[in-house]
């Protein structure tokens, strides 16, 4: 599907156990799922930001996780599901991370995503939080 076309709104989700190999699992079916819709354009932007999301929801939960992927009308919105309802950290200014080791995840999503928020949400009998950001598409 050409980039110049606009796709129908579709949505995936991906369970995800509690395994840092997870991370790469997600990117890569999330590179999978944007090139099949055409959205080849948003691929590299939309992995980094959720490869912070589910690296976070994997490495700060020991519970389940899960990726949400979703195309609306000209905005994609990455979502990352864990059992730990505490609401995350907020994050810094990117310009003051460079040194950091740790907590430049959303950072890095605030400064390239249009948009980012979180809020609770139970999942399968567990409590836990949802972390999403949305990317507009390119003109």
């Amino acid at each position: 599907m050409p980039e110049t076309e606009h796709p129908a709104p579709w949505e995936y989700s991906l369970n995800i156990p509690n395994d840092p190999r997870a991370v790469t699992i997600s990117r890569r079916t999330l590179r999978l799922i944007l090139t099949m819709h055409g959205l080849i354009g948003l691929v590299d932007t939309a992995e980094l930001l959720a490869t912070e999301l589910v690296g976070n929801a994997v490495r700060h939960t020991e519970g389940p996780a899960a990726l949400r992927v979703s195309w609306a009308p000209s905005v994609l919105r990455i979502g990352a599901w864990d059992a730990n309802p505490e609401p995350p950290e907020p994050p810094h200014e990117l310009t003051a991370i460079t040194d950091l080791e740790e907590g430049r995840g959303l950072a890095l999503v605030r400064a390239c995503a249009n948009l980012w928020g979180w809020q609770p949400l139970s999942r399968n009998g567990h409590r836990g939080k949802y972390v999403w950001c949305e990317l507009g598409r390119a003109a």
